[in-house]
């Protein structure tokens, strides 16, 4: 018996994956070169042609977004404490890596207005500074908002509506590999993309059955972060639609390979 055709790859109706596929992400601008996080890294992926880039957002004491992953400022600056109960005055000191301040969102909205950006909610308090920033930049068209949290996630698409694209949160993802397998799980309606990793915990979450699944509800899968070129390769393979790498080099090559560098 002829297995079914596989769904063919989605392209969701919003301006964010207004390019063929796969998208290739830079991780925090490409944090195997270091300074991740930073204007230097932002810029170093666009010139290497790096269209889409990833990035995290987390509010300061006063309400100020900034481009930012971890809690503290501790790991990757000469600066200390949480970011959460410090004021921009005292953040935008801190140097990543000794040299580069930390970015305001909205000032590398500015910078870089061809670059999409794929934006991970680290806090529920960077959730309504998030979609003033963005509506102050007019940027709804370029941006994709995802977050562990399914609430947060939520909450960025009742209040900010069609215009903003979302990806699934974690209890999401869970539904629809539990649907690839054809057991009981919900999926929230609205998201436009489903980004996993290949693994979790042990357990194999991107597979063959995965991908059919989620383009057969019109949605795309990207997967992060991956930096081997065979793992990129096998991925590729799958029919993955976007893979988010921290060497940005690597990924460039693999994809070429293909004739899939745009």
């Amino acid at each position: 018996m002829t297995p079914p055709a596989a769904p063919p790859p989605p392209r969701p109706a919003h301006p964010f994956f207004d390019h063929p596929a796969p998208l290739a992400f830079a991780h925090r601008g490409g944090a195997a070169a270091g300074l991740e996080n930073t204007h230097g890294a932002f810029a170093r992926a666009v010139g290497l042609g790096y269209r889409y880039l990833e990035t995290d957002v987390r509010a300061t004491a006063d309400g100020r977004l900034v481009a930012f992953h971890d809690a503290t400022l501790d790991r990757v600056t000469d600066g200390s404490g949480p970011i959460a109960a410090l004021p921009w005055a005292e953040v935008r000191r801190a140097r990543v890596g000794g040299s580069e301040p930390v970015p305001l969102l909205a000032e590398l909205l500015r910078a870089f207005p061809r670059a999409r950006w794929n934006i991970d909610v680290k806090a529920d308090a960077a959730l309504a500074p998030l979609l003033a920033v963005l509506d102050e930049a007019g940027a709804w068209d370029r941006v994709c908002v995802g977050a562990f949290d399914e609430g947060r996630v939520a909450r960025a698409r009742r209040l900010a509506g069609p215009r903003l694209a979302t990806s699934l949160g974690t209890r999401g993802v869970l539904g629809l590999r539990l649907r690839s397998y054809r057991l009981p799980g919900a999926v929230s309606r609205g998201a436009l993309c489903a980004q996993v990793p290949a693994r979790r915990g042990g357990v194999r979450v991107v597979d063959r059955a995965f991908v059919r699944h989620a383009h057969g509800r019109g949605l795309q899968v990207h997967v992060w972060t991956v930096n081997d070129p065979e793992r990129m390769r096998a991925l590729l393979d799958l029919g993955v639609d976007g893979i988010v790498t921290d060497r940005l080099g690597t990924l460039r090559t693999v994809l070429a390979e293909r004739g899939a560098w745009a």
